[in-house]
C-alpha cells in the first residue's frame, strides 16, 4: 500500500488531484467513490471528510482536504518534483496567489454567472466579479508558457485544471490567452496519463451503475 491515498470522484475537482499525483511521480493509491450512489454522504467517508466532498488526500496518518491545499501540501512534501517555490523565493507570493485564486475567485464567480444570482455589490464579494476575474485570469496568462513564466509549478495543475473545465464546459469566455494555455497544460503526458485514468474510472462507474 502506497503512503499517499487519494478520495477521488470520476470525473469531479479531484481530477486535478490525479494529475497533480502523475506529475509527481510518487506510487499512490485511488479509492473511488460513486458520487450518484452517495458514497461520500456514508459515516465512513464523513469520517474522512466532514463535508463529504472530494478530494482527500490522506499521507502518513494525515487527512488533507481542499484541492488547492492538497496541491500546495504535495509540492512541498515532495520538492524533488520541481512543482513548488520554496520559502524565500520572491515568486512564492506570486505562486500562492494562483495556487488559491482558482478555487476563491474563479469557481465563484463562474457559478454565479451560470445561475444568474443577485449577489449584492462588488465591496461585498470576496472575488469582486465576473469581468475582473476573467481580466486578471486573461493578464496572468500573458507571461507564459505558465503562470509564472517558464516553471510549471502546483499553480498550474490548479489554474490549468480549472481553465481546461471552463473552456469544456463553456462557462469562461473563448479566449486566445485561454485556449493557448488550457491545450499546453492539457498536452503534459502526466496530465494526459490522469485524464486516460479518469477515463477508466468512468468506464468502471458505468459498469456497476
Amino acid at each position: 500500500m502506497a503512503d499517499l491515498l487519494l478520495y477521488h470522484a470520476a470525473p469531479s475537482r479531484s481530477s486535478a488531484l490525479l494529475w497533480m499525483l502523475e506529475e509527481l511521480g510518487q506510487p499512490y493509491d485511488v479509492h473511488l467513490l460513486n458520487l450518484d450512489k452517495k458514497e461520500n454522504r456514508q459515516p465512513d467517508y464523513f469520517a474522512v471528510n466532514p463535508m463529504g466532498k472530494v478530494p482527500a488526500l490522506k499521507h502518513k496518518g494525515a487527512v488533507i482536504t481542499e484541492a488547492a491545499a492538497i496541491c500546495t501540501y504535495l509540492a512541498d512534501e515532495f520538492p524533488q518534483a520541481g512543482l513548488n517555490v520554496p520559502i524565500g523565493d520572491p515568486r512564492r507570493g506570486p505562486y500562492l496567489k494562483w495556487l488559491f485564486f482558482a478555487p476563491s475567485c474563479i469557481e465563484p464567480a463562474v457559478l454565479d454567472r451560470i445561475r444568474k444570482t443577485e449577489t449584492g455589490s462588488q465591496r461585498q464579494l470576496g472575488w469582486g466579479d465576473f469581468d475582473s476575474v476573467i481580466g486578471t485570469m486573461q493578464k496572468g496568462l500573458t507571461a507564459g508558457p505558465y503562470i509564472l513564466g517558464d516553471k510549471f509549478t502546483a499553480a498550474d495543475v490548479v489554474m490549468g485544471s480549472a481553465v481546461r473545465f471552463g473552456m469544456v464546459f463553456k462557462v469562461l469566455p473563448e479566449l486566445p490567452e485561454f485556449k493557448a494555455y488550457g491545450e499546453r497544460v492539457g498536452s503534459r503526458p502526466a496530465a494526459k496519463r490522469a485524464q486516460a485514468k479518469d477515463a477508466e474510472f468512468i468506464k468502471q462507474k458505468a459498469a456497476t451503475a
